[in-house]
């Protein structure tokens, strides 16, 4: 009986490894694909001025040093290892920002750490400090147990809800990330409940906030139009919300798609969810009220006095220390010191990046191909793929004078334009190695960040690809704005 049973079992083991193999071979696949478009498009770059303008080309186009070439092929060694390894590569991006900036530049160490994302890291630490806290006292689950009861047990509606919950907050004021910091751990705790997709539902998250954060009273919308007027090329704020809210709703859509064909609208990890009773009501109780209030004080706090949220988080996360004083290390054990680590790694190494001027030479280059749509592409496309590991705002402050002269020798619209480079460098923050996306994996479950980490990157290289392109088919040669 028992050699029969062994008989039987093994063949059922190999099929399971085989199945689990497939999705492995398909990452690689894809990942292999995202790289290799990443290879033709820096050729293009370099390239693409000898072969639309060689004139021009040979007068004036820039040429990358080997000290910018150097740190770039860095760069993607430490993405091919992270992928084939599982290293944190934010650890590999701080032992690179050393010997690069020390060994190479002869950089000291406060100024390779000059642009450490300090705000970052402190947003990152805060909210998962408290939001662990608010896990544990069962405060996520009371507000879990009444966004399902909502809905009226129409879980797949939920992403729209967070949607335009995120949405409603960045176009009142506050930035992405805070919106996403606020909603992310009832939503992605609702994800697990229900088994909905953590991916999507993030993706929902990142993408309401992107939605609604170009409105003309959104620090990013006047951000973008007071540099566009700066520059001589004045853009309607209201144009530069519609587009955004549209395209980040497009996106969305186009995720629902791509999810359902992959047939991951529903999460089926065994043993991982539990089915929520959209009938049940949960009240809160003891600290679960006061952490209830401790919430209405942040969103108070950060929306209309536009307070740092990582201070207040902390704190927040404090006062619930104060009044359970014997579990607050399995509170500090709560915070997300790998996403932090990455976050923290990734941006130094790219301001790096940023400081020997290969994000400059690169966007200079695309400038020197000549014809205007094609030019307004690449540049979609530059501040696409920069904005998913260094700041959008940065990016934004950098490229959009650089149109300048694209509109001044061209018909192209200048609003859409503008709104095409914004909207490219805002959507690609799914990025686990962006804050929204960093904040997507710190709030997935412990024994799931890794797989959550890899899927999320997976979906953020489709972004990247697809959402530059959309934003600029929408926008620039249509002329609709």
């Amino acid at each position: 009986m028992t050699k029969t049973a062994d008989r039987t079992v093994a063949p059922s083991a190999d099929t399971r490894d085989d199945l689990s193999a497939r999705p492995d071979r398909r990452r690689r696949i894809l990942l292999v694909a995202v790289a290799a478009f990443a290879v033709l498009g820096l050729a293009a770059l370099l390239l693409g001025g000898t072969l639309f303008s060689p004139a021009a080309t040979a007068e004036s186009e820039p040429t990358m040093t080997a000290v910018q070439i150097i740190p770039l092929v860095v760069l993607v060694v430490m993405f091919v290892v992270a992928t084939k390894w599982p290293l944190n590569i934010g650890v590999m991006g701080l032992v690179a920002s050393f010997g690069v900036g020390y060994f190479m530049l002869g950089m000291t160490d406060k100024e390779i750490l000059a642009e450490f994302p300090a705000s970052i890291v402190l947003t990152i630490i805060g909210v998962t400090y408290f939001f662990s806290m608010a896990q544990k006292n069962g405060t996520i689950d009371v507000i879990v147990q009444n966004c399902v009861r909502l809905v009226r047990g129409k879980t797949l509606l939920l992403p729209w809800v967070f949607f335009l919950m995120a949405a409603a907050l960045t176009a009142l004021g506050t930035f992405s990330p805070a919106a996403v910091a606020l909603l992310a751990p009832a939503a992605i705790g609702f994800a697990y409940e229900s088994r909905i997709h953590p991916v999507l539902m993030g993706a929902f998250i990142i993408n309401g906030a992107h939605a609604g954060g170009f409105s003309p009273l959104s620090v990013a919308g006047v951000l973008v139009h007071d540099i566009a007027m700066e520059n001589g090329f004045p853009i309607s704020q209201g144009a530069l919300f519609a587009a955004s809210f549209a395209l980040n709703l497009i996106l969305s859509v186009l995720t629902i798609v791509l999810f359902a064909l992959l047939g991951k609208l529903r999460d089926g990890r065994g043993g991982q969810h539990v089915e929520l009773d959209a009938s049940r009501t949960s009240r809160p109780h003891g600290q679960q009220i006061l952490t209830l209030v401790l919430i209405a004080a942040m969103l108070v706090c950060t929306l209309g006095f536009h307070m740092p949220i990582g201070f207040v988080a902390l704190s927040a996360g404090l006062l619930l220390a104060l009044i359970n004083i014997k579990e607050h290390q399995t509170f500090i054990g709560g915070i997300s010191w790998s996403t932090v680590l990455l976050v923290a790694g990734m941006i130094t190494y790219v301001s790096l990046l940023q400081h020997v001027g290969v994000i400059d030479t690169l966007a200079e280059q695309a400038l020197a191909l000549g014809a205007p749509l094609l030019i307004a592409l690449v540049l979609c496309y530059v501040i696409g793929v920069g904005s998913a590991f260094a700041s959008s705002t940065a990016l934004l402050t950098a490229f959009i004078p650089m149109a300048g002269p694209l509109l001044a020798t061209s018909a192209l619209s200048a609003s859409g334009t503008v709104a095409a480079l914004a909207i490219a460098a805002t959507v690609v923050d799914v990025s686990p190695f962006s804050t929204d996306g960093a904040l997507i994996v710190a709030n997935a479950r412990e024994d799931d960040r890794q797989r959550v980490y890899r899927q999320l990157m997976i979906y953020a290289g489709a972004v990247v690809l697809v959402a530059p392109l959309l934003a600029w088919a929408v926008l620039v040669p249509t002329g609709i704005m």
